[in-house]
């Protein structure tokens, strides 16, 4: 019975075990690690971060420049001042339900472990916290060629490009309902869902609910189903998506609309997949600098970029 609660940490929090090794020498070290670690941040970083101006409203404003997305360098600024320094989404509570369960991970340069003992006193000391009471079913994890940025602003467009990557899960969504809500470091999009054919499993409910937790968490809820993204920087140009998925109590026993539905969510990732792969190409290209916002749906991203650029500012 593994209830969806996330789990959480932060590189200046006790709650839970941190482990600082970046003279650990390991077999076969991941280029974001070897770049961390003791790595000194210079002035070009500084420079791209600058060249993205914030207080531009949406519908003036311009992306940020492609070397945001294709930098070591300033994905060495990112590891600093967004991954190492604040809260970060790491797991769910059905990993550690035992006494002596734990599980353990790498951002950047910083090793960490979740043992069962300290989620259960970060618990007691957080009694309020309400659980949503879906059971864990899976997870599946996809190595990206893009930039983690690119995934996340592909999920933030605002739903424009739904119906020109993904024409299956369109049909199911009434699109001219998409909305989306910023708030002080979540976003929320929500869509009303079109009526299921009668002889279709009803996979996607009455609306669709996708909430982004800065820097790169992300929850969706529809119909029975709640899943989540994890998008986790591998290098400059690199990443990998975790996505964990819960269900509904009522249909944890049916093992056909489960399959089909994990089916429908798979192409949709596929799909998702050559759509970043296809931008990261875009964005290494030397033709392009800067973009500009689509301002009546891209709010969400436009936040996101915000929010990075105070960080990268600190």
């Amino acid at each position: 019975m593994a209830i969806a609660q996330v789990l959480a940490l932060s590189s200046s929090t006790s709650s839970f075990v941190r482990t600082d090794r970046p003279k650990v020498r390991r077999a076969a070290p991941s280029r974001v690690a070897a770049a961390a670690a003791g790595a000194t941040v210079g002035e070009p970083a500084r420079r791209l971060v600058a060249a993205f101006d914030p207080a531009i409203p949406l519908a003036s404003a311009v992306t940020p420049p492609s070397e945001w997305y294709t930098d070591p360098e300033f994905l060495r600024l990112e590891l600093d001042r967004v991954f190492l320094r604040g809260w970060q989404a790491v797991g769910h509570i059905g990993q550690v339900k035992n006494p002596n369960d734990f599980f353990s991970g790498r951002d950047g340069h910083m090793d960490w472990m979740v043992p069962s003992s300290k989620l259960h006193e970060y618990q007691e000391s957080r009694t309020s916290t309400r659980m949503i009471l879906v059971y864990y079913q899976s997870r599946r994890e996809y190595i990206i060629e893009c930039n983690w940025k690119v995934f996340c602003d592909n999920y933030l467009d605002g739903g424009y490009h739904v119906p020109y990557a993904h024409g299956a899960l369109a049909s199911g969504l009434q699109l001219q309902s998409y909305e989306t809500l910023t708030y002080e470091r979540v976003s929320v999009q929500r869509c009303e869902s079109a009526p299921a054919e009668q002889e279709d499993i009803d996979r996607l409910g009455t609306k669709a609910i996708y909430a982004f937790v800065y820097p790169n968490f992300m929850i969706n809820r529809y119909g029975p189903w709640m899943d989540t993204n994890l998008a986790v920087p591998l290098d400059a140009t690199r990443c990998k998506v975790v996505f964990d998925y819960f269900l509904d109590e009522s249909l944890l026993d049916d093992q056909d609309f489960i399959d089909q539905s994990l089916k429908d969510s798979e192409q949709v990732q596929i799909e998702d997949i050559a759509l970043c792969e296809g931008v990261q190409k875009g964005l290494e290209s030397p033709a392009y600098g800067v973009g500009r916002y689509a301002p009546s749906v891209e709010m969400a991203m436009h936040h996101f970029h915000r929010l990075l650029h105070t960080n990268l500012c600190g």
